[in-house]
């Protein structure tokens, strides 16, 4: 199993509708580690670190969001895994 990183970037309406609430929920449940914050443009960003697949499901997801966001779309750039961090937070 290959361990990927992928930090994303996702736009549109996605502050203020529990997008880091929901996001981090959902990167638990495909055991991913990493963080996701509020950016000061009004985007959300986040790094998703685990299993290529489930990484590459969880940008799908991000592409949706919870109910009440509106994405309009979902950067990604691949990086390096980062052994020192683990579980995933809110970090703003």
């Amino acid at each position: 199993m290959s361990i990927v990183a992928m930090k994303a970037r996702v736009t549109g309406r996605v502050q203020g509708v529990a997008f880091r609430t929901w996001a981090r929920a959902e990167a638990l449940r495909h055991g991913l580690s990493g963080w996701v914050r509020n950016e000061p443009d009004g985007s959300v960003r986040a790094l998703l670190i685990g299993p290529a697949a489930s990484v590459a499901d969880m940008v799908r997801k991000m592409g949706r969001g919870p109910g009440a966001a509106s994405v309009k779309d979902v950067l990604t750039e691949r990086t390096d895994p980062d052994p020192g961090i683990s579980g995933f937070s809110i970090t703003g």
